[in-house]
């Protein structure tokens, strides 16, 4: 019994064995008769590609290096303008708004005049008043003077006839009284005289305080005027409107800033550039003349070209490097100031914009020049 079902496992192991043989078989041959019948592939020839390229001639040139950095258009000259005096304000300039532009010399607006008129005419009148004053004590020292002569003149008589009579009196021939009356008479007289005298010597002293008196009016005369001519405040350049806080009708006060007028004939834009680009390539006149400060020489006064960074392909403008403005170590910036003209500023094509207070702008500044180099184009320069 048992040898029987050993004898049938045996047998379905070696019928497994078989199965997956053929079956193994089966598959080789299958296989290699689908590979004998695929084709080779056809051969690919190589051939070299041609490869697009541009030519340039290399050849040694003096290349000036150009430094760029941004900053904002402003005005070169500000000035916040105040009433000088206080008073109601009276008049102001028909175009006084806004972004409008005041020619030099227009009045800008007037405060009421009248109480600052008749300190004018009180001064003047004060000094007329000094003025009649030294006239008639230079007359009363003239007519003082002539009197003092006469005086003295009856002095001397007096004396000379008390002397006669002093001798008369020794010689018995006067009595006492009349002695003593010409004596009187004598040292009267010669009272009279020094009292003259003295008046006629304080006439200068007195002279002198009508004049530092005069002088004191003349003075208050001369701010007096002054004061009425604050009264209309007048433009001080042909000069925008930027700032205005004025009515009519309206008090001002000295020192409160009503109106700031920007003068937009030269405009500067503060640029901050990188410290290592700024020693490396700007071109500092050597020549300038040393001063005891330490701080940077002048600069070269280099061309600048001015792009508006809203449309940088037909807003250009050129500018000139002026000055040195401030260094900042925590950024480790140097700020430049660049300048350009009202004229450079506007443009021939109207439908251009001109160059005006608050753009933003990319300004590329022309440094130093490299001597011998060859140029390549900004493409042929990578990180590769």
């Amino acid at each position: 019994m048992k040898f029987g079902k050993t004898s049938r496992s045996f047998f379905n192991i070696i019928t497994r064995i078989i199965i997956c043989a053929v079956v193994l078989f089966i598959g080789v041959m299958g296989m290699r008769k689908l590979a004998s019948m695929k084709k080779p592939p056809a051969e690919a020839k190589y051939q070299e590609r041609p490869l697009q390229v541009e030519v340039l001639r290399a050849e040694p040139e003096d290349v000036p290096v150009s430094v760029s950095g941004f900053g904002e258009v402003k005005a070169l000259d500000t000035v916040s303008i105040a009433a000088e005096v206080s008073g109601k304000i009276v008049k102001i300039h028909p175009r006084l708004e806004l972004g409008e532009i005041i020619p030099k010399g227009d009045i800008l607006f007037k405060v009421d005049p009248r109480d600052y008129d008749a300190s004018v005419r009180q001064a003047q009148a004060t000094v007329e008043q000094w003025k009649n004053t030294i006239s008639r004590l230079r007359k009363q020292l003239a007519t003082d003077k002539q009197r003092l002569k006469t005086l003295r003149r009856n002095r001397d008589l007096a004396r000379a006839e008390f002397d006669r009579i002093r001798r008369l009196f020794k010689k018995g021939i006067s009595t006492r009284s009349g002695s003593d009356a010409a004596e009187r008479a004598s040292n009267s007289a010669g009272d009279i005289a020094d009292q003259m005298a003295q008046t006629v010597a304080l006439y200068p002293i007195r002279i002198k305080e009508a004049e530092s008196t005069l002088s004191a009016a003349k003075a208050a005369l001369s701010i007096a005027k002054v004061r009425l001519e604050r009264c209309e405040v007048r433009s001080p350049f042909n000069g925008r409107v930027k700032a205005l806080s004025l009515e009519a009708g309206q008090y001002v006060a000295p020192g409160a800033g009503v109106v700031t007028l920007a003068d937009d004939s030269v405009l500067e834009i503060h640029v901050p550039l990188d410290t290592r680009d700024a020693r490396k390539w700007l071109r500092f006149n050597d020549e300038a003349v040393k001063t005891d400060s330490a701080w940077f020489s002048k600069l070269y006064p280099a061309q600048c070209k001015i792009r508006w960074t809203e449309d940088r392909n037909d807003h250009q403008w050129d500018g000139r490097l002026h000055r040195v403005i401030k260094f900042d170590p925590q950024t480790r910036t140097l700020t430049v100031g660049v300048r350009i003209e009202a004229k450079k500023a506007l443009s021939d094509d109207p439908e251009k914009l001109p160059l005006v207070e608050g753009m933003f702008c990319s300004v590329e500044i022309t440094g130093k020049t490299l001597n011998q180099v060859i140029r390549l184009p900004r493409w042929a320069d990578s990180f590769e």
